[in-house]
């Protein structure tokens, strides 16, 4: 190796040991440098407004005492500050960081409601798209789609999120449906239109794109000939069926009934109306 090499080879290492000592040197100069301040940000989310302000989440590092300003930055810890602010339920997401010019900056993303919910026991809150609830009052009121019903462990609010997403992206069933409803004893989700007179039993959130269109069907081919207040429910939650229940029964209910939810007279066998009516392209839209 040449003697200029050498020379080279040496520079180099002494500029790169340098330049590890003076990061060493600055990030030890940084880590005792006081806190200036703390920024704190909220980003504008739709429909979220007033859900957090700039000043209750520092009112809120000031009650935990991680408002440090004028202490070392080293003794802040921006992960438990990051942490802590998760466990409010108006907060989604906090993002917590250190600036050059010796301040904490902290931004704070509102929770972003996706569903309103109100149980049977009269609790109602707000749930983002992972479930994270945030309690109802005056101060909050935004126009998402309804949730009602008892809910438990297999049918939570959560589960029926693809189904409020299926519907807010349709404009026609956006508009049909009301809101969204869990049967206390059977648990099955029933939609409930805002054309009154009768709701849609689909069972569960499965095949829900089958479903819906047999409901279009009837909507099309027998509800404008039946009359829309001739049946009080309409299923489709058996495959390849739809079932339709008369709001006026013609034969009183026996004291044994059929099944639970009314006599077999109640029911009409409106697949057969729906195959009849199969070569009429005349349908009428709802």
């Amino acid at each position: 190796m040449s003697k200029t090499a050498v020379i080279r080879c040496l520079l180099s290492l002494i500029l790169a040991g340098y330049i590890v000592f003076a990061l060493t040197v600055a990030h030890g100069m940084a880590a005792n440098e006081l806190c200036e301040g703390i920024d704190v940000k909220v980003n504008p989310t739709p429909g979220a407004r007033n859900f957090v302000t700039s000043t209750e989440v520092s009112a809120l590092l000031h009650e935990w005492g991680l408002d440090k300003v004028h202490r070392p930055i080293r003794e802040i810890d921006t992960q438990q500050i990051e942490d802590k602010l998760a466990t409010i339920d108006n907060i989604e997401h906090t993002v917590v960081s250190r600036t050059a010019n010796h301040r904490l900056n902290i931004t704070v993303t509102p929770m972003q409601p996706v569903a309103r919910v109100f149980e049977t026991n009269g609790h109602s809150y707000y749930i983002n798209a992972q479930g994270k609830k945030l309690t109802a009052n005056s101060r909050f009121r935004l126009d998402v789609p309804v949730l009602t019903g008892a809910f438990d462990s297999v049918r939570t609010p959560v589960s029926l999120l693809p189904l409020v997403q299926r519907i807010s992206r349709d404009s026609t069933w956006n508009a049909i449906v009301s809101h969204i409803a869990v049967e206390p004893r059977t648990r099955d989700v029933i939609l409930v239109p805002i054309i009154r007179g009768h709701v849609i039993n689909i069972g569960s959130p499965a095949a829900i794109n089958d479903k819906l269109a047999r409901v279009m069907l009837m909507y099309h081919k027998v509800l404008p000939r039946k009359g829309w207040n001739y049946y009080d429910t309409i299923s489709v939650k058996w495959a390849g069926q739809v079932v339709a229940t008369r709001r006026h029964k013609e034969i009183p209910e026996p004291l044994i009934k059929f099944d639970e939810q009314g006599d077999a007279s109640d029911y009409e066998d409106v697949n057969s109306m729906l195959t009849g009516a199969a070569s009429d392209t005349s349908g009428v839209t709802p």
